[in-house]
């Protein structure tokens, strides 16, 4: 099969790169070629035996290029006529970007996958129990509303004219460069996982015990190439995580545990975290990881048999965070982010400290 990724070296969609070339398809990476060397498994590389797919790479900045040399560059690859078997956008975040691919890749695919969101299922939510169906709504944030308008344009070009659309919605996915955690700097987990190592208490949003789901990209890989090519998919909107649900304050422990040390933890409301600031904890917090979450993969199962999530998240994150510490240009430290987690800690012990002293009724 020939397949377009547009982006295809982030965190959920290097692993989907890597397993396309394993399956013997070739694939088409349309990026900017920044970080296509930074693959693990020789992407650069192009392989035609052994099991191994083609790689051909189509230098291109989809958000500044004109959409007619976009489109030329890809007729100039595929040859006349020719179609991609499906094609999937990891970087398109708004409907300009959707209503772009529609217009750029309508002739060019016989399948388009938007990779969609699993923040974009209602909050508040009416049951923590997640299906497909469950309504779209997220007042909270806007990442989510965004997500919500590509799906809903996309549906309806599917509707009108057969546009050969394929909705996707992942939840928490990781690899080996990021630990999965709910409260973190702009620099990512590293300054929480530090904080972990130097016997410092970290921050848990609310009291810990809401569920979530944490899935390793190869699982979701394996979920995801699945679904190319599957006629049984268009039209359809389907949800890619692990079946594995746990409390935060199981996450937080895994990751302790890992790391060997100790969980020293402060538990924050994420009300009170989403108001302080500086951090915008409304959308990450309110609108996506306070919310309990079982996700319900029947769809997926059924449209690729023998479809599981093999990969336990303390096995998972085990191997995270021996790859984080042993590779440097992931310790990214945040010093700002860990005088703020100092501040709101110490504003926690001194009133719970004035409550214990003051007048009992």
């Amino acid at each position: 099969m020939k397949i377009l990724f547009i982006g295809g070296t982030g965190t959920i969609s290097a692993a989907i790169s890597r397993r396309v070339l394993e399956l013997g398809w070739d694939l088409y990476l349309l990026n900017r070629g920044n970080r296509n060397g930074d693959l693990s498994g020789g992407l650069r590389e192009k392989k035609d035996s052994g099991g191994k797919g083609n790689l051909v790479e189509i230098t291109c900045d989809i958000n500044t290029e004109s959409e007619a040399e976009i489109a030329s560059k890809l007729s100039g690859v595929l040859g006349k006529g020719g179609q991609f078997d499906a094609a999937a956008d990891f970087i398109a975040f708004t409907l300009p970007q959707a209503e772009r691919d529609y217009r750029i890749l309508g002739g060019l695919v016989k399948q388009y996958l938007f990779i969609s969101s699993a923040s974009a299922y209602q909050k508040p939510l009416s049951s923590c129990f997640i299906t497909e169906s469950t309504p779209l709504a997220n007042p909270y944030w806007e990442y989510s509303r965004n997500k919500i308008a590509c799906e809903d344009f996309l549906m309806a070009k599917y509707r009108e004219s057969g546009f050969p659309v394929t909705i996707v919605r992942p939840s928490h996915t990781y690899d080996e460069r990021n630990v999965p955690l709910g409260v973190h700097g702009k620099n990512g987990s590293w300054q929480v996982i530090k904080r972990m190592l130097d016997g410092k208490q970290v921050i848990i949003h609310g009291d810990g015990e809401s569920l979530w789901t944490m899935t390793a990209n190869s699982d979701f890989a394996a979920g995801f190439t699945g679904l190319l090519g599957n006629i049984h998919a268009i039209g359809e909107a389907v949800q890619i995580t692990s079946d594995e649900t746990l409390t935060w304050n199981q996450v937080y422990a895994a990751v302790a545990r890992a790391l060997g040390v100790p969980l020293k933890a402060a538990h924050i409301s994420s009300e009170f975290l989403s108001a302080i600031g500086p951090y915008d904890f409304t959308g990450g917090l309110i609108g996506d990881k306070a919310n309990s979450l079982v996700f319900d993969n029947a769809k997926l199962k059924r449209l690729v048999p023998g479809f599981t999530a093999s990969i336990r998240f303390d096995q998972g994150v085990r191997k995270t965070v021996n790859y984080i510490l042993a590779h440097k240009e992931c310790q990214i430290e945040d010093p700002e982010f860990d005088m703020w987690c100092d501040r709101v800690i110490a504003v926690r012990e001194k009133a719970l400290e004035e409550l214990r002293r003051g007048p009992r009724p």
